[in-house]
């Protein structure tokens, strides 16, 4: 489903088809608002679509994080200072599950990630004023990530993300995009 999508800072290097996007990360690229370091930085790679009401997004992720604050997931977006990113991010010398909600100021949020050999896979449900992330290691099974208030919108901007605040040349793979209507699941549906 990436023949409807558009970057925001588009990267350098990129490769797209009808079933993969391979993204190579700029250097010093984030996304972040003023919480605790003072600065706002919005340079990180999406590669999203639009989107009207409520909705489904899916991605599989895969990446070599190594190096501190290497990122990847989804980003959703109404403008520069109202967007969730999600996905996994490295700190502290491991692969963390990781969620950055803003409304002009970011959060963090982080857990421990299971082992992802083989990539992982993200899910954000947009609906009745709420944001829903869920995320899998096998594709089958989605636990709950996060479930945030999140502000209703005409539209949404709704991609892959990826960035790389302290190097560049993080390679990562995204596929099996999807963008639907909003999936009607009970929250303690793993499905």
């Amino acid at each position: 489903m990436f023949s409807h999508c558009t970057w925001l800072n588009e990267p350098a290097d990129y490769t797209v088809n009808a079933d993969s996007l391979r993204v190579v990360t700029d250097n010093a690229t984030d996304f972040w608002r003023i919480t605790s370091y003072g600065f706002i930085r919005d340079s990180g790679h999406v590669f999203g679509r639009s989107v009207e009401g409520d909705f489904t997004a899916q991605v599989r992720v895969q990446g070599d994080f190594r190096e501190l604050y290497d990122q990847a997931g989804l980003m959703v977006r109404i403008d520069e200072r109202q967007w969730i990113k999600a996905g996994v991010e490295f700190s502290d010398g491991a692969l963390m599950l990781s969620t950055v909600l803003t409304a002009e100021h970011s959060d963090w949020a982080t857990a421990s990630a299971p082992p992802l050999p083989d990539g992982f896979w993200l899910r954000v449900t947009v609906a009745s004023g709420a944001i829903r992330v869920q995320y899998s290691a096998d594709g089958k099974v989605w636990p709950l990530l996060r479930l945030a208030p999140f502000p209703a919108a005409g539209r949404y901007f709704v991609g892959p993300m990826c960035c790389t605040p302290e190097r560049a040349g993080l390679t990562v793979v995204f596929s099996e995009f999807t963008v639907g209507p909003a999936l009607p699941k009970d929250l303690h549906d793993l499905t």
